[in-house]
């Protein structure tokens, strides 16, 4: 069984059978998913999910991407939804600057405030980070005290920097980038990063991995993920799975 740490089963590419996928995780060697908010809507509809499905769990949390849409009342909105049962994480939070849907110094300002709030909840955070590698680590350092813990999620940054995360408490997931034939710096980081600070994710529907590259990501997708992360740290499938599952459990804190 799989754990599968990052998904967006409530995007639109879902609604035709998104039923019948979630039901059929476990068939399919998915032990649980973490549906991952991107703004105020997705955040409500994970945790709807979570509600609805035994084997989903929530984030919540604005994207940069949405950034310019929050106000101090979100914050408040967040921490109230926060309470919820299922919610384990605020996220993904983080700095994009690929896109730049929302100005950059709001993209700072309240990725600061998502990272106070997850303190003060005491709720791990998954990151985004897209041309941004420098500015993510150096908010992230700056707020570490000592509590904040979370995860870069779909990291593409070098091993150098991923173990500068490592020292900060952080964990790092891969996806499915890994399986490109052109990702080598991923490969780099799927070796090198210690086994007790891994996790997989598939963040469907994208990034889908090879074979099925051009089509739909979904969680059963995660394996081959890890199959691809297995052979290149020259271990068995079976222990990698061991170690991502523990490791996704200890960091949001699910029993």
């Amino acid at each position: 069984m799989l754990i599968d740490s990052h998904v967006h089963l409530d995007d639109e590419r879902f609604d035709g059978d998104r039923d019948i996928l979630i039901n059929s995780l476990k068939d399919n060697k998915i032990e649980l998913v973490i549906n991952i908010g991107a703004d105020m809507n997705s955040s409500m509809s994970s945790i709807e999910l979570s509600k609805r499905y035994d084997n989903i769990y929530a984030a919540i949390g604005v994207h940069p991407h949405s950034a310019s849409e929050m106000t101090e009342k979100t914050l408040d909105e967040l921490r109230e939804m926060s309470k919820e049962d299922k919610v384990i994480a605020i996220g993904e939070i983080g700095l994009d600057y690929y896109y730049d849907n929302s100005p950059r110094d709001i993209q700072r300002k309240w990725f600061r405030e998502q990272l106070e709030l997850a303190k003060e909840l005491d709720l791990p955070v998954i990151i985004h980070s897209r041309d941004a590698t420098k500015e993510t680590y150096d908010i992230i350092k700056e707020a570490q005290d000592g509590t904040l813990r979370g995860v870069l999620h779909c990291f593409s940054g070098s091993v150098e920097v991923a173990m500068e995360y490592i020292k900060l408490g952080f964990y790092i997931s891969i996806g499915g980038t890994v399986t490109f034939k052109n990702a080598r710096v991923v490969r780099e980081v799927a070796e090198a990063v210690p086994l007790d600070k891994l996790l997989i994710e598939t963040d469907c529907p994208y990034l889908t991995p090879e074979p099925y590259r051009g089509k739909r990501n979904e969680p059963m997708f995660v394996k081959y993920v890890a199959e691809k992360i297995a052979e290149i740290r020259g271990i068995s499938v079976e222990e990698l799975a061991k170690s991502t599952n523990k490791n996704t459990k200890e960091l949001f804190r699910i029993k």
